[in-house]
């Protein structure tokens, strides 16, 4: 310090009086009667004399600080004074600078700082005015000298010395006072500059004394300002958030004199906002709630630091708040932390207000955490999280990736806590899932936050949270909705391509989208105890198919099959939100939902829970004319009349119908093999419903085989549909198809189940007909027919019951015959291709 003033005070002189001789000539040669008095002149030679000089004695420096009070006062009287008429005024404030900080911290027995800051105050009032670094210049000189004497306490043997130190402490008040303002009012940008040097005496000192000057100084700075009406440039005065945290804290200090001051200064700061930023009709009733707290206990202070940051602060200055908070809990002083753990608690108490700087708070959570060892501290920083986290999940989400993905992949920290609270786990699940579909509505949520995260980062916020094994009862609980929502999102990335990543490629550039949702949904059903379908779905080759754009929709085939075959409990919960899905006709999806659906009609509970209103449902998609929509709505109304729970008849008629529809709508020229197949696969469900008894559904199916025959060009056949019996239609239609007879065998064990006996009666006749036409090699690969037939000895009916036990004597007696027979008989017999 002593080397740097030394070097200063050289340079000074070399430039000083250099600049001074030259300036100062026009008022040497003036006479006695020109603009200056005779004492004003002998004031001129005395500062010239005195910066020319190095050393100077106590006396001389007093002299020199009184030689320029009255020339400022000259000049201040002239109607254009100037003071680089006489003297460079830079000049004179890096002397006067100088003089001050060769003032000893050790002891105070001289009044040349008093003297020194009166004499700027005096400066202040002449033109040219004090550029901005020079007045910080002359505030860090002063604070720093006064600030750093020993404490001084006022006593009978040291009155001299008390009574010059609160003599020095109101000259640094004036000159503050004096340098804050511009023109008639107080600039504020220049308060916060001054409060920016004084505050680090309060926040890095550990000298009681030190601070409590500190907050003396600021206090009466504020009351200062508190007098005026009108503040310049206030909206640039952007530390309020940051002087309230800090002020906040310190009312909760042990020292009973820092906490006052503290109170104090805290109660300025409260009066300045509502005197400014509050309604003026409320103005007086707010000051005088106000005035009863001054200088209260913590409580009091603290109560009234939440409802001024609730109602009065600007969300940056809330952060700055949150902000000064959470760097004491860093502090290794357990009363700071235990102080900002309270401060945070009360203005957090209720529901978040908005808050900016949310992605510089999560900068600071992430890389503080560890550093913050105590439990009530950890417990606060954790909730801030949270909250934001709930408020403002864009924000916090991309900030989190956005760390990880620059520097700091495998942190999972964060994520951590986010899972710790149940209620806003579910919250934040709930919001990413909206965000996984970027072309649907998003349900009463409207863009309020500045940023927005990608229905990619969604992906991987929502595979980091699955991640999190303390919270497996919350994915249950929404794992129809995340499971549909990452397969159709899959499904959009293959088919169509992702157009979301450019908007936030700095942050997912490593990132394969497609990839990353399969994880994601191998995740979740790893973390809902579904371990052993993935593995399975993994041996079907599935994952594989689902990212393939050729072989997608078998890829989803698979995956819904695993889901039947191992009888999933979730299979009816998302049967019921495909349903909700397709009816939004223009749901974007829904090709994938009708693919995965006609897999899950395979479930027996699924199936039962078909009702008029899924039928209605589906009918609504008549109007889509492509093949493979077609093909998936004839696949699935084909499962429809094949499930037990067709014993409504209500329904059934409304399937039938349904199919019919579906029929009639199929143009020949867009006939495709896959298309020809499902057609196939439900005509001897058709024929054998001709039994129905219900007669409507009877002249539907009717109906409907008409239009097969026309789709499949049997003009012959069409005629028998329309006019003949049950038997000679089943006759005429083995005769056409030899081929498949096999393929039409499944289809009768099918109907052994009907819950109508005249159904499974012609179901087991025409079964009985299919075997006798079979040849050595067909024949020997039914035993799970006769396996069928065994068992429907054992029907209720009794019809039923002899019809099986007779088609099982003819078979067995027909079996006999073949044993005996020549094998060169069965040469003759045409070979068929059976379907499997």
């Amino acid at each position: 310090m002593g080397e740097q003033l030394a070097l200063d005070r050289a340079v000074f002189q070399l430039i000083a009086v250099s600049e001074v001789m030259v300036i100062a000539q026009p008022w040497l040669e003036m006479s006695p009667h020109g603009r200056l008095r005779q004492s004003e002149r002998d004031a001129c030679e005395f500062i010239l004399e005195f910066l020319e000089q190095g050393q100077a004695s106590e006396s001389d420096k007093l002299k020199f600080l009184r030689a320029v009070d009255t020339l400022s006062s000259a000049v201040h009287s002239q109607a254009n004074g100037n003071m680089n008429d006489y003297f460079p005024k830079t000049i004179l404030s890096k002397k006067i600078e100088l003089l001050i900080l060769e003032e000893s911290t050790e002891v105070l027995v001289s009044s040349v700082r008093q003297q020194a800051m009166l004499c700027i105050v005096a400066l202040s009032q002449v033109n040219p005015p004090f550029y901005l670094s020079q007045k910080l210049d002359l505030v860090n000189a002063c604070i720093s000298s006064i600030f750093s004497l020993p404490l001084i306490m006022p006593s009978l043997d040291r009155k001299e010395s008390a009574s010059l130190y609160f003599q020095t402490i109101q000259a640094l008040d004036d000159m503050l006072q004096a340098l804050v303002m511009e023109d008639t009012d107080p600039n504020m940008p220049t308060l916060q500059n001054f409060l920016e040097i004084i505050l680090p005496w309060l926040t890095l000192s550990e000298k009681e004394h030190e601070q409590t000057r500190a907050l003396g100084t600021i206090a009466r700075m504020l009351r200062f300002i508190c007098n005026f009406p009108e503040l310049s440039h206030m909206m640039e005065f952007s530390m309020i958030g940051k002087l309230i945290g800090i002020l906040g804290l310190f009312c909760m200090n042990a020292n009973y004199e820092i906490s006052t001051g503290a109170s104090e200064a805290l109660h300025y700061v409260f009066k300045i906002l509502v005197l400014h930023r509050s309604m003026k009709q409320k103005t007086e009733v707010i000051l005088k709630d106000l005035q009863k707290h001054f200088r209260g206990g913590w409580f009091a202070n603290i109560q009234s630091l939440t409802m001024f940051f609730r109602k009065y602060l600007t969300p940056e200055e809330r952060a700055d708040v949150i902000m000064v908070s959470m760097e004491a809990m860093t502090n290794a002083n357990r009363h700071d932390v235990c102080a900002s753990s309270k401060m945070l608690k009360m203005i957090l108490k209720y529901s978040m207000p908005e808050i900016g700087k949310v992605p510089e708070i999560i900068q600071y959570i992430c890389h503080s955490m560890n550093s913050i060892t105590e439990t009530t501290a950890q417990g606060t920083i954790k909730k801030i999280l949270y909250l934001l986290a709930q408020t403002y999940t864009d924000e916090v989400i991309l900030t989190l990736f956005k760390m990880e993905d620059q520097s700091q992949r495998g942190v999972h920290k964060p994520w951590e806590i986010l899972a710790s609270f149940p209620k806003g786990y579910e919250v934040i699940m709930e919001f990413l899932l909206q965000k996984l579909a970027p072309h649907q509505k998003s349900k009463g949520q409207e863009p309020s936050h500045r940023m927005e995260i990608s229905p990619l980062i969604a992906t991987r916020a929502i595979h980091e949270l699955l991640l999190e094994p303390s919270r497996r009862m919350e994915v249950q609980t929404f794992f129809s909705s995340l499971f549909m929502a990452l397969l159709f999102r899959i499904s959009f990335l293959v088919l169509e391509g992702d157009t979301d990543i450019q908007d936030q490629q700095h942050i997912t550039e490593w990132v394969d989208p497609v990839s990353s949702s399969i994880e994601a949904l191998k995740t979740l059903m790893l973390s809902t105890g579904y371990g052993d379908y993935v593995s399975y779905v993994q041996k079907l080759g599935a994952w594989e198919l689902l990212s393939s754009p050729e072989r997608h929709y078998e890829g989803i085939t698979l995956l819904a099959r695993t889901m039947v075959i191992k009888n999933c409990w979730h299979n009816r919960p998302i049967f019921s939100l495909i349903i909700r899905m397709l009816q939004e006709l223009d749901y974007t999806n829904h090709l994938t939902a009708l693919v995965f659906m006609t897999e899950l009609l395979r479930c027996p509970g699924v199936a039962a829970m078909v009702d008029g209103a899924t039928v209605r449902v589906l009918a609504d998609y008549f109007h889509y004319e492509e093949p493979a929509m077609v093909k998936l709505l004839l696949q699935v109304v084909g499962i429809f009349a094949k499930h037990r729970n067709m014993e409504s008849e209500q329904l059934r008629l409304m399937a039938f119908e349904t199919y019919r529809a579906l029929l009639a709508k199929v143009k020949r020229t867009v006939l495709v093999f896959p298309l020809k197949h499902q057609v196939l696969n439900l005509i001897v469900v058709l024929v054998l419903h001709l039994e129905d008894v219900n007669i409507s559904v009877a002249q539907i199916c009717r109906s409907a085989l008409c239009h097969t025959a026309a789709i499949l060009g049997w003009s012959r056949l069409k005629v028998i549909f329309a006019e003949k019996d049950v038997w000679t239609i089943l006759r005429a239609l083995l005769g056409q198809e030899a081929n498949k007879a096999l393929w039409f065998l499944k289809q009768c064990m099918t109907l052994f189940k009907s819950p109508q006996a005249p159904i499974r009666q012609a179901a087991i006749r025409f079964a009985g007909q299919i075997i006798q036409t079979l040849d050595a090699e067909e024949a020997s690969d039914i035993e799970e027919v006769y396996a069928a037939l065994r068992s429907m000895r054992e029907d209720p009916d009794p019809m039923v019951s002899c019809l099986a036990t007779q088609t099982l004597y003819i078979l067995e007696a027909q079996e006999k015959l073949l044993v005996n027979t020549p094998t060169s008989c069965f040469c003759s017999r045409r070979p068929r291709k059976g379907y499997s």
